[in-house]
């Protein structure tokens, strides 16, 4: 009996050394741990916990965990973190916490209540796993998905998850918000001259002056290139008020925006237009809101840049319209819905030398169209190019009709071609093989430009026109005066004709500038060789102004308006 009592204790006690030398191996894991007695009072501290700290064993022992807090946890953050272990025998969660360099970090506490055989706490274990690696993962992945990477700012994303708190919380204090759209002034251009690591730094540069205007309440985000949204909340419940503030805060930031930067060597000047709409609540959507402030943002720039619009539902309508229009012109295009009228124009001897072509839209519902409406919309969309192509096809075939005439074989026709036509790479193929399938004579076509079209490659402009004059197609400069006007470039365009702009001829005898300013044009065109037109002459008295400075052609309401085929052909049998 007594054998098999010492086997058994044996036995007992190797169990309890088993169970000491694992509790001594699990104590020492990498995770850190503390002991402390019911009190609260550190026992103990495993070797984890000091390298985490920095704190030693006996730095610790005696004391309590207050000498870890960060200061950023509140008082009854700790009440409820122990009222938890009271009523469950555990608590787990996120924490900061204090080294004993003063550095805070993240923590993941878990503290669990040691009870004796009677159920009385006698001790608490805490575990305490450092993820500041974690934390730092996480706020990185967060960074890539909510911030710009470029400035810092707040993404499209995040920016709309801010939108949709903010116009819940203005539906709860009845504040208005504000929605601005920012879009920076020929910025392309900079990437274009500078690159585009001087445009990032532009960029930047844009990002730290808009939130220097704004509030830490306030959004500032990049959503886009060159495309910034600033949102103010909480402004005012009146909406005047509202609309107020937003106006300074944008003439702060337009003013901001315009002092020079500095891009590493260069010193650069930007400008900014800024769109705004204004939000209460959910009386709109945020797709309603985006697209009021980028509305406003056009209008802005259509302004002539570096300014400031409001959205209004008028604004809206006439963009809804708008887009039925450009709608409709893409139908007109495909279904040829266009005419020619022609608007005579007369020699200094009161005879008809030829006309000008203008293309007239008859729409089926709308009536016709004023080309007003439509051709900068054709300019911009690009259906100037196959409109210009149908406009020089049709008005080459009428020539050819009319060279039968014995009245109207003499008579040339100017078409019109825009930049976006000139500038096209096969500008001058299509022109010269619309020469051949309808056998037009060339002497009778004149093709007019205009000044701005001289600005963007001149070389390509000269050569184009070079290959067409020895063909025999003859060139007009239109609007002469109102555009960018170099006469290194003029004397060595191979043009054939000025034109002076109606805006001068309207007011040539009771404005003494406009008057100057047409006798310098008809000077010009002397010294230079050239013919001189002068269009919109409506009067006797303008005619005779032009004839006595030595202008020999005409063209205005003073002979015709713009005529139908049919009706230019009776107008010119009076000749």
């Amino acid at each position: 009996m007594f054998g098999i009592k010492v086997m058994r204790d044996h036995h007992n006690l190797k169990q309890a050394e088993e169970k000491q030398l694992i509790a001594a191996i699990a104590f020492e894991s990498q995770e850190g741990m503390m002991i402390t007695d019911a009190s609260g009072i550190i026992l103990h501290v495993n070797k984890s916990f000091t390298e985490t700290t920095g704190y030693t064993i006996e730095e610790v022992k005696g004391k309590t965990a207050a000498l870890l807090k960060s200061g950023r946890h509140n008082i009854d953050f700790y009440h409820d973190m122990w009222e938890t272990i009271n009523r469950t025998g555990g608590w787990q969660g996120e924490i900061w916490d204090r080294r004993k360099n003063g550095e805070e970090y993240p923590k993941l506490l878990t503290i669990s209540a040691i009870k004796n055989k009677e159920g009385v706490t006698t001790h608490y274990l805490g575990t305490h796993f450092d993820i500041t690696e974690r934390k730092a993962a996480e706020e990185k992945i967060k960074n890539l998905a909510f911030f710009d990477q470029l400035t810092g700012l707040p993404n499209r994303i995040l920016l709309l998850d801010r939108l949709r708190q903010a116009m819940s919380a203005s539906s709860r204090n009845g504040r208005y918000g504000v929605l601005m759209q920012l879009n920076l002034d020929n910025f392309a251009l900079v990437n274009v001259t500078q690159g585009p690591d001087i445009g990032d730094m532009l960029l930047s540069q844009v990002a730290q002056r808009l939130t220097r205007c704004t509030h830490e309440c306030d959004t500032v985000a990049r959503i886009n290139g060159d495309e910034f949204v600033v949102m103010l909340t909480g402004l005012s419940t009146n909406e005047i008020d509202a609309a107020k503030i937003s106006e300074e805060v944008a003439s702060k930031i337009l003013a901001l925006l315009s002092v020079p930067y500095q891009l590493g060597d260069e010193t650069y000047r930007s400008t900014g237009s800024i769109g705004v709409t204004l939000f209460r609540g959910h009386l709109a959507t945020i797709a309603d809101l985006i697209k009021q402030a980028d509305l406003a943002m056009h209008k802005a720039k259509e302004a002539g840049r570096n300014a400031c619009r409001f959205f209004d539902p008028q604004m809206e309508s006439l963009v809804i319209e708008r887009a039925a229009l450009e709608k409709d012109l893409h139908q007109a295009i495909v279904e040829k819905q266009f005419l020619l009228h022609y608007q005579p124009q007369v020699g200094d001897d009161g005879h008809l030398t030829g006309a000008e072509a203008l293309v007239r839209w008859e729409h089926p519902q709308r009536g016709m169209v004023s080309p007003a409406d439509f051709i900068p919309m054709a300019e911009e969309t690009g259906l100037i190019l196959p409109l210009g192509k149908w406009i020089m096809e049709t008005a080459c075939a009428q020539l050819v009709l009319w060279a039968s005439h014995p009245k109207m074989k003499h008579l040339t026709l100017a078409v019109n071609v825009s930049a976006r036509q000139f500038h096209h790479a096969s500008f001058a193929d299509q022109v010269l093989a619309i020469l051949q399938s309808t056998g037009v004579d060339p002497q009778r076509l004149k093709l007019e430009l205009t000044e701005g079209m001289m600005v963007e490659d001149i070389e390509d402009v000269i050569e184009k026109m070079l290959v067409l004059k020895t063909r025999g197609i003859a060139f007009s400069l239109d609007d002469f005066g109102t555009g960018f006007s170099s006469l290194t470039y003029l004397k060595r365009l191979p043009l054939d004709q000025l034109k002076i702009d109606q805006s001068f001829v309207r007011n040539v005898l009771t404005d003494a500038n406009d008057a100057g300013i047409t006798r310098a044009v008809v000077a010009l065109a002397q010294s230079l060789g050239l013919d001189v037109i002068a269009e919109g002459v409506e009067t006797e008295a303008q005619r005779n102004f032009l004839a006595e400075i030595g202008c020999r052609a005409y063209q205005g309401y003073l002979f015709s308006r713009p005529l139908s085929k049919e009706n230019f052909e009776v107008f010119a049998q009076q000749f």
